[in-house]
């Protein structure tokens, strides 16, 4: 299933919220997502263009570009747009509907709602690490949410306040909504 993620990562985002995407024997259906734009949107990792590192973001739609963040956690995001074009959706968070003691077993002592709050626990309770980037992810359409909540992005320092982010009202595997931490003085 291709087709929904040929389009503009605004327009893609909103969708996926009630998806379930399956991966590493997992499967979750996704909570909450944000939107980066590439060359447009200072807050991608597409915005100076193509490198060795964000390459699988710039198409075909539809599979993963995975990023290891902070020296310690993977990230996912799904592609979007036209091959060529660089947009893609971060996957932030969701709710393990299938799986469970797998996951489980990747998150050890984490209760069930946190196992896949946020993009890095989303991405260790599914499996995924580099090995994943440029893979197609199972994605089944679910149920739309009967409301959704936009609001500014997560952490980053650039575009932050742009309302990329999206989720699903009131459900309780949303993560948390932290701020860029500022810059101190030298660094």
């Amino acid at each position: 299933m291709t087709d929904w993620a040929e389009g503009d990562p605004l327009e893609v985002a909103p969708r996926l919220l009630g998806s379930v995407l399956t991966l590493g024997g997992v499967s979750v259906r996704l909570t909450e997502v944000e939107a980066y734009a590439g060359p447009d949107d200072p807050g991608s990792h597409a915005f100076r263009g193509p490198t060795v590192r964000n390459a699988v973001m710039f198409g075909p739609p539809g599979r993963l570009y995975v990023y290891f963040i902070y020296g310690m956690h993977h990230c996912a995001n799904l592609v979007t747009g036209p091959d060529g074009s660089a947009g893609a959706v971060l996957l932030r968070a969701g709710e393990v509907v299938s799986g469970l003691e797998q996951a489980r077993e990747r998150r050890p002592g984490v209760s069930d709602r946190d196992l896949a709050r946020g993009p890095a626990r989303l991405c260790r309770a599914l499996g995924i690490d580099l090995g994943a980037n440029g893979v197609r992810p199972e994605i089944e359409p679910g149920e739309s949410p009967v409301q959704i909540s936009t609001g500014p992005r997560v952490g980053l320092r650039h575009a932050a306040d742009r309302p990329w982010r999206f989720w699903v009202t009131g459900d309780p595997t949303v993560s948390a909504y932290r701020p860029a931490a500022p810059r101190r003085a030298g660094r």
